[in-house]
């Protein structure tokens, strides 16, 4: 069977926006090398870092939901995704006296609104556009992501580091892969 048969109206705001799931992906990528091969930066540039990620992830989830808000159905998930991440990331800046637990569950709970968001539009994906499993592993990787920060909250500051890089790069690396799987199901639906 075609895998254009069942359009989705997600499918096609993502494949209209690959490139901004594709500068996601970097900036998350970035994000996670420079938090693991620099884990003795301080909290305060660990909490740049992060706010600054969550204000790219928060415009770009926004922009693709005014982007297709008049023509796709599905456009107030990415609404929901910009404004939790915009919120995580102005707290991060507007709060600096934030303590490091306060910040960790924080990043907790964007990382499992977030992964939940992006498992659910993946769901909705599933038979429009082939490949949306790597959506749902961004998802996954987002909410063990959470799991793991609000079980041990209180581990070593390098080894949080550690994990908070190596789960932006994987994360980053996913929503590459998947921002050129968007853009072929648009380019397949010019041929």
């Amino acid at each position: 069977m075609n895998n254009l048969s069942f359009r989705s109206p997600l499918a096609d705001l993502l494949s209209e926006n690959w490139w901004i799931v594709l500068i996601r992906g970097i900036a998350a990528l970035i994000f996670g090398l420079l938090t693991w091969f620099y884990p003795f930066i301080s909290i305060l540039v660990m909490m740049i870092f992060f706010g600054v990620y969550a204000l790219i992830d928060g415009v770009m989830g926004i922009v693709i939901s005014i982007n297709g808000r008049r023509t796709h159905q599905d456009w107030w998930l990415m609404l929901i995704w910009g404004i939790v991440s915009i919120l995580a990331g102005m707290v991060t800046f507007f709060v600096p006296g934030i303590t490091w637990l306060v910040l960790i569950a924080f990043i907790a709970i964007w990382a499992l609104v977030s992964g939940v968001l992006q498992i659910i539009a993946a769901i909705r994906l599933r038979k429009s556009i082939h490949g949306e499993g790597w959506m749902i592993v961004a998802g996954i990787l987002s909410v063990l992501m959470g799991i793991i920060l609000l079980v041990n909250p209180l581990q070593g500051g390098i080894a949080l580091t550690w994990v908070i890089g190596v789960y932006a790069a994987l994360f980053g690396v996913v929503n590459i892969a998947l921002a050129f799987r968007v853009r072929r199901f648009s380019a397949a639906e010019i041929n």
